[in-house]
């Protein structure tokens, strides 16, 4: 699976840099359309609009650190990416989306929360270790089904949306379907 993803030059630049950060991971979005592009013989990289790198560092929880880091590595890859420290997610997650949450114990903990089955996946850079944690069959079949964890239904379904728009040959189980 590591060599599809690794398709998409993009992915096999972040994965072959040196990225200087504790548990780093490539996840969600950007793997799991490199795989929809792929099934619709698109270019790998069409409608990915970041890369979503995240790290797990619970000794330096500052916003300035985390900025930081994404300049560096925005920098040294020459690719938009979001870089994100997991460990300190709770410290501004209710502001933007109005639910308080508990510390993330790791990185495979908060991929456990994100909105959809297929997107809840990474791929750990030091070792590239792949977790998914609901599987790869949605992933591998282009079904979008809601992670209700976390994620609202309004913040799924605008995912979903863009999703489809993007990739029409998703498709997207109703919000009831969902795993919890």
């Amino acid at each position: 699976m590591i060599a599809r993803f690794r398709q998409n030059p993009a992915i096999a630049r972040i994965l072959d840099s040196p990225l200087v950060l504790p548990d780093a991971w490539l996840v969600a979005g950007c793997l799991a359309q490199t795989i929809w592009n792929q099934q619709a013989q698109r270019d790998p990289t069409l409608g990915i609009t970041d890369y979503d790198l995240v790290y797990f560092d619970p000794t330096d929880l500052t916003a300035e650190s985390e900025t930081a880091h994404e300049a560096r590595l925005r920098a040294a890859t020459g690719l938009h990416l979001d870089v994100k420290n997991q460990a300190r997610v709770h410290l501004w997650y209710a502001t933007r989306f109005g639910i308080a949450i508990t510390p993330y114990p790791s990185v495979e903990a908060a991929i456990a929360t994100y909105p959809s089955t297929a997107t809840a996946i990474g791929i750990r850079v030091a070792d590239l270790h792949l977790h998914a944690s609901f599987g790869l069959d949605d992933l591998l079949a282009g079904t979008i089904r809601a992670n209700r964890r976390l994620a609202s239904r309004a913040v799924f379904e605008a995912k979903a949306a863009r999703w489809r728009a993007e990739w029409p040959s998703l498709t997207v189980e109703p919000w009831e379907n969902g795993v919890d």
